[in-house]
């Protein structure tokens, strides 16, 4: 028999806040009030920022089937989607649409991330990788890792591969940096949006009349074919640009702090010249950690009846991955880091068809991270200690604002 009664607000008032505060002094881990539910097993309802109260869905055959259910929508215009933050503005980009739309809009910017792509760029990123850590080793033995390293990567990657220049880093960086932030105001986020779409039109604008071999010219030539508008090419390069830095930044970071707390594992990964098991090795740690902390964001187009309750048309849900990725039904021992684990199945990078696009990216750089960066910097150690640094729980993504490293 299937139950309603949550479904129809009886336990609502009592709807504990969503997201939830981590435990004190266990960085790694998932909110406990998280992992309490998801040994509760059923459905629960939370409260958000503005009152709302979508359902919260923390067990991950659950998460997986809702996420590849046609009907929930990824439509943040729609009545009851549980938004993270007031929204500002009314452009959005194409992970908050639903197909067709989205579909049609991401097609546009997928070739550049097939495996056969990204496997070409490997040898750039290696050396990208290989100048950086000639750069720290040239200067004092310590530095925040964060600034030297955790960021210029993934930024050079992505800018290389959209058309950015570099030099504007520093520019994109900062708004990004506002646009992520949960205590940003609306008007905060939505003066860094405006500074964004402002800058990479004005790219646009450079690259249609001057197009080069790079992703924001292949845009360009959608806007002259009419089948985008500068606007909406604008917005998808805001898109790229900060998932193409803003995540893989926090995960080298994090993932390094993650290794530095367990030796043992930071050992298998310095001494390893097997591809394999550093693919292997970083599938666990996007598991372990899962960056992504507040939740994918939907609204049920129908009534949907799912672990013992229904979820009605108009309601809201959220799917919090990295208590998925912590599902002992799934994981043994999910709280443990181990690196020799079969972690494939996670979703890290979420689940049906809006996964993440950039997902063969994010793994080629970070295979190429964990295989380089320990192995030639073998003395690696934090220089402080793990209660002096700064965690990102003010954000949608989750890292460390520095990183200090000694060797």
């Amino acid at each position: 028999m299937t139950s309603t009664v949550r479904g129809e607000g009886a336990h609502v008032p009592s709807a504990p806040e969503f997201p939830m505060s981590r435990a004190t002094g266990c960085p790694f881990d998932p909110p406990p009030a998280l992992k309490a539910e998801q040994e509760q097993g059923a459905l629960r309802k939370v409260r958000l920022w503005d009152g709302s109260t979508p359902w919260l869905v923390t067990r991950y055959t659950d998460q997986r089937t809702l996420l590849a259910d046609p009907r929930i929508s990824s439509d943040i215009t729609r009545s009851g989607y549980p938004s993270p933050a007031p929204v500002k503005g009314s452009s959005f980009s194409f992970i908050l649409m639903d197909d067709p739309e989205h579909a049609r809009q991401r097609r546009m910017v997928t070739a550049p991330f097939t495996i056969r792509r990204v496997e070409a760029m490997r040898p750039a990123v290696q050396r990208i990788v290989d100048g950086l850590i000639d750069d720290m080793l040239s200067g004092p033995p310590r530095t925040d890792l964060v600034q030297a390293f955790a960021l210029p990567v993934p930024s050079l990657v992505i800018c290389e591969l959209l058309g950015v220049p570099y030099s504007d880093h520093d520019f994109f960086q900062e708004n990004s940096k506002t646009l992520i932030s949960r205590s940003a105001t609306p008007e905060q986020r939505g003066t860094a949006h405006g500074n964004l779409i402002g800058y990479l039109d004005e790219l646009m604008g450079h690259k249609i009349a001057r197009p080069a071999d790079d992703l924001l010219s292949g845009l360009g030539t959608r806007v002259e074919a009419g089948e985008l508008s500068r606007r909406e090419a604008a917005e998808m390069g805001v898109l790229l640009l900060l998932a193409g830095h803003e995540t893989t930044a926090n995960m080298i970071a994090l993932g390094t702090l993650a290794l530095l707390e367990h030796p043992d594992q930071f050992a298998l990964l310095r001494d390893t010249e097997d591809p394999k098991t550093v693919a292997g090795a970083v599938e666990e740690l996007l598991r372990y950690l899962n960056i992504t902390h507040t939740g994918r964001r939907r609204v049920a187009l129908e009534d949907i009846e799912i672990a013992g309750e229904v979820i009605r048309a108009g309601e809201g849900i959220i799917v919090p991955n990295d208590i998925g990725n912590r599902d002992p039904e799934v994981f043994a021992d999910p709280d443990r880091l181990d690196l020799r684990r079969d972690a494939r199945r996670h979703v890290a990078f979420g689940f049906g068809v809006h996964q993440c696009l950039g997902q063969p990216l994010a793994r080629m750089e970070l295979q190429v991270v964990y295989s380089t960066l320990y192995r030639r910097v073998p003395t690696l150690r934090l220089d402080t200690g793990l209660e002096e640094l700064s965690f990102k729980h003010d954000g949608s993504v989750y890292g460390v604002y520095e990183l200090p490293v000694a060797w």
